[in-house]
């Protein structure tokens, strides 16, 4: 029988898992590996992993037998059936008090199924969203873990040295709750990513059909905005972009076809937020842009029947550049306050008491959606956790009053322009109803009453007391139930 000496196994040597073992390999971590195809153990043994503390196995009992109790197995595997079927074969080879880690893009409902029913069975799961990609993986990720709570202090000292680490050097991995909380949190920074994407696309295309900027001064522009308040990776790595030729000396952002592909993290996040009945318009808008550049031959074809309006900016270049930029900024901030306030319904009613600050610390770093904003997200909620939303916070307040009137000018003329402005658009819209005390809504209530007896509160009446009125003077006075969707 080998000696168990590994610190922890990984199921899964796809790229994300190879790079994870390496980056625990690197901290001084003995790791165990298996692979369905064993092949791939060897190939990896042989290779990247040639002269580290990785031990391979080649099936899963020889994997647990190598492993230190309590035993720690991380799966990297699709998320979905592989992994439920990798978790039944494991349960009957490991025995209490060990460690299940779902590491993958697993859907939180999942991850909270499988914590319960591992819980009793006497197995402590977690489920642990990463992001950063493959460099992530490798030199440091964002790490985001929920599950049983017992679990953490023996994985906390792995998962902390892997991260990645913020300004300050704090790792950017730390526990966030029970049951499914970490895979959830990982949903909505993966919905923030589809708006923060989307923001960037609309810039472009505003700075290229609006005032006709060439690829070299785009990258100019967006490495000057990389320097100030939107200083994040997807700004920097845009800048790159714009300056990458193809073979032929031609940028290659003009040969790639302009229909985006999605995996469903933004689509899950936008169910989610119907389900509790959270405005997440800029995010939703995020996926249905996607949804729309999928209907290429569809557009191709309305084209020829619609011609884009003529139309003369008002402003000089320079001035609308930077117009572009605080529109940007603001809409941004729109985009992580929907957030925010979704992960603060989710965590309401699953009790989990995220920490917010904790939150943004943990995207600080290594994640897709890193930036220098997030530190500001942090001050916000370790002067308040209880903070409601962070348009209320007076950093936040200040920076979109600065905004404002740029957002406005940039979603007016790009209108005039014809250039698509989804979340630029509805992000303003938000903001103009988060702001007013009195919408439009009383004349909803009223048709709803009228046509279906649905009731309506009173303005003059304390709240919670519900009214019905006879309108057409030949219908009832019984109501329909009270109820909010």
């Amino acid at each position: 029988m080998p000696q168990a000496n590994a610190d922890i196994g990984l199921i899964g040597l796809a790229v994300m898992g190879q790079n994870l073992v390496l980056n625990m390999a690197d901290h001084g971590y003995t790791v165990a590996v298996f692979n369905r195809t064993t092949s791939k153990v060897d190939e990896f043994l042989q290779g990247p992993a040639k002269g580290k503390k990785i031990l391979g196995a080649h099936d899963l009992k020889e994997f647990v037998s190598l492993l230190k109790r309590p035993r720690r197995v991380m799966l990297m595997v699709k998320a979905g059936d592989p992994v439920d079927e990798f978790i039944n074969t494991l349960m009957p080879i490991l025995e209490p008090g060990d460690i299940i880690i779902d590491g993958g893009n697993s859907h939180f409902p999942d991850s909270q199924r499988r914590y319960e029913e591992l819980k009793a069975k006497g197995l402590l799961f977690i489920g642990t969203g990463i992001s950063g990609g493959e460099e992530g993986a490798r030199n440091g990720p964002s790490i985001m873990p929920g599950g049983n709570p017992d679990a953490w202090p023996h994985v906390k000292p792995i998962f902390q040295a892997i991260a990645a680490k913020s300004d300050d050097g704090q790792p950017c991995c730390d526990w966030v709750g029970e049951g499914g909380a970490g895979h959830y949190v990982k949903m909505v920074h993966n919905g923030i990513e589809y708006g923060d994407m989307q923001l960037i696309c609309e810039a472009y295309d505003l700075l290229k059909k609006g005032i006709h900027l060439g690829y070299p001064d785009m990258a100019k522009t967006f490495a000057e905005w990389n320097k100030g308040p939107l200083d994040s990776y997807l700004i920097e790595i845009t800048a790159q972009i714009f300056t990458k030729m193809d073979t032929d000396g031609k940028p290659l952002l003009e040969k790639i076809l302009d229909v985006a592909g999605q995996k469903g993290t933004g689509k899950w996040t936008g169910i989610d937020a119907l389900d509790r009945g959270m405005p997440l318009t800029l995010i939703g808008e995020a996926v249905f842009a996607r949804c729309l550049s999928a209907l290429k031959d569809e557009r191709v074809e309305a084209s020829r029947h619609y011609q884009a309006p003529t139309y003369t900016l008002t402003v000089d270049k320079k001035t609308f550049s930077d117009q572009i930029s605080h529109a940007l900024y603001a809409s941004k901030m729109i985009s992580y306050a929907q957030g925010f306030m979704l992960m603060r319904s989710a965590s309401d009613e699953n009790k989990w008491k995220l920490n917010y600050g904790s939150i943004a610390l943990m995207w600080r770093g290594g994640c897709i959606i890193r930036s220098k904003f997030l530190g500001n997200i942090k001050q916000a909620f370790d002067k308040n956790p209880k903070l409601a939303s962070l348009l209320v916070d007076p950093f936040f307040i200040g920076e979109i009053t600065r905004c404002v009137a740029s957002w406005r000018k940039v979603v007016s003329e790009g209108s005039f322009m014809g250039v698509p402005m989804p979340c630029f658009s509805t992000a303003l819209s938000f903001f103009d109803g988060y702001r007013s005390a009195s919408l439009p809504a009383n004349l909803l209530q009223a048709q709803r009453d009228f046509f279906g007896a649905h009731t309506y509160e009173r303005t003059d009446k304390p709240r919670g007391q519900f009214f019905h009125t006879n309108w057409t003077g030949k219908g009832g006075d019984v109501s329909s139930s009270s109820y909010n969707v």
